[in-house]
């Protein structure tokens, strides 16, 4: 059975681009560029054609990588869910109980979330552990620094799809 991978609209639009880029763009100027440099002679001691060689194999892996992921894409509207319970998509606000900080993090999908912009994976121990949780419930999460809890004080719409 294939594995879905969850995605925002916005998310699986911006895999979409990149793909786009490297299929159209990127793969184009690396062919160029190793003709380039096959012209300067020996092959053995041209740094410039293996380091192009490189990167062209770099392109063709991420290419595979993408058109893996894009094919496993399961794509969720975030504007339209519901904001009761805590699903893909949502905003949830957080207190920490031990610290009395809070902090604000939008559950996306693994290739679309970044701690620093505040959003974090539904597969993360902390995104799994908010998963349909409402106001007021708490969360007991294990990390590596030990066992953190919180509770769920907000839960809002995103403001993206």
């Amino acid at each position: 059975m294939v594995e879905r991978v969850p995605f925002s609209k916005t998310g699986h639009q911006k895999l979409r681009d990149e793909l786009q880029r490297l299929e159209r763009v990127d793969r184009l100027e690396i062919v160029k560029a190793i003709e380039v440099a096959r012209a300067h002679g020996d092959l053995k001691e041209n740094a410039e054609y293996h380091a192009a060689k490189e990167r062209q194999g770099m392109i063709e892996g991420r290419i595979r990588d993408l058109k893996d992921k894009l094919a496993r894409a399961e794509v969720i509207d975030c504007a339209a869910i519901g904001v009761s319970r805590v699903v893909f998509g949502a905003v949830v606000r957080l207190l920490d109980l031990k610290s009395d900080e809070e902090v604000t993090y939008q559950l996306l999908g693994p290739e679309e979330s970044d701690v620093k912009r505040g959003s974090i994976s539904v597969l993360s121990p902390l995104g799994h552990g908010m998963l349909g949780k409402e106001v007021g419930d708490e969360i007991k999460v294990k990390t590596p620094g030990g066992l953190r809890e919180f509770e769920v004080i907000d839960i809002q719409t995103s403001s993206f799809s």
